[in-house]
């Protein structure tokens, strides 16, 4: 299927999701919208594509919405978070709003020097509806997600590393190579296991540690009856690299 305002394109076993507005700074109207929630579940259905690597066009990340499309802009990081494969984050400037929370439903996020994070919305006399009150202080703590989301005033690059926000930064006319990088080294692992392994961090999150635990356990159980860990097994033995087939 083709879009008009995102660009999706496969590299071996890896999908590149890029919001296509760079002259609106990547803004998420409508149709973005409606289409990043499209590629999300095609993404999810496409049992070649083992990670997905997410980023914007131009010079931004995304700005976020236009306040008077909001309700026409939700479900967008929810998609992204249901991906079950999983998501590196490439924030290549400014990730505002919306934009942010997209940012917060990857997984990993890498982050250009130049880039700065922030929720505007107070300042509109509005909240974060997307996920951000909940997915940001479950990031950088409750403390911190307070003070970003009720002063409304952006934060940069380091700052964003310092508290957690950001796995990486790297200078800008690196990002993409090493969220490239990144991605094909997970790529290279097994399949099953990537899956598992995110549904147990992710999940576990919401549980007790006791609950968690048996959820861990249950996946890993489940994983030894897969081909995948035989075959991890038999390459190790015979010291090669392993071909895995997802099975």
């Amino acid at each position: 299927m083709s879009y008009e305002t995102i660009i999706y394109e496969k590299r071996e076993k890896v999908g590149y999701i890029t919001l296509n507005r760079p002259h609106e700074g990547n803004a998420i109207n409508a149709q973005l919208n409606r289409e990043l929630i499209d590629v999300c579940r095609q993404v999810t259905e496409d049992k070649d594509v083992l990670v997905v690597v997410l980023t914007g066009a131009g010079e931004g990340f995304s700005i976020g919405s236009d306040p008077h499309q909001d309700r026409e802009t939700m479900g967008a990081a929810q998609a992204i978070a249901s991906i079950d494969h999983p998501v590196i984050a490439a924030i290549n400037g400014d990730a505002l709003g919306k934009g942010l929370e997209l940012a917060l439903s990857s997984d990993v996020r890498l982050a250009s020097e130049n880039a700065t994070f922030g929720f505007p919305e107070s300042s509109l006399g509005l909240i974060p509806m997307d996920g951000g009150t909940q997915r940001l202080p479950r990031i950088v703590g409750r403390g911190k997600a307070m003070e970003m989301i009720l002063i409304a005033e952006p934060i940069d690059a380091q700052e964003a590393y310092r508290i957690g926000l950001v796995n990486r930064v790297v200078p800008r006319e690196k990002l993409l190579h090493e969220a490239e990088e990144m991605a094909n080294r997970m790529a290279s692992r097994g399949p099953i296991a990537l899956r598992y392994a995110k549904e147990a961090v992710l999940k576990g999150l919401d549980l007790t540690l006791e609950q968690g635990l048996r959820l861990e356990g249950d996946l890993y159980f489940l994983l030894q009856t897969t081909e995948d860990i035989a075959e991890g097994i038999r390459s190790f033995l015979e010291r090669r690299t392993p071909q895995f087939k997802g099975k």
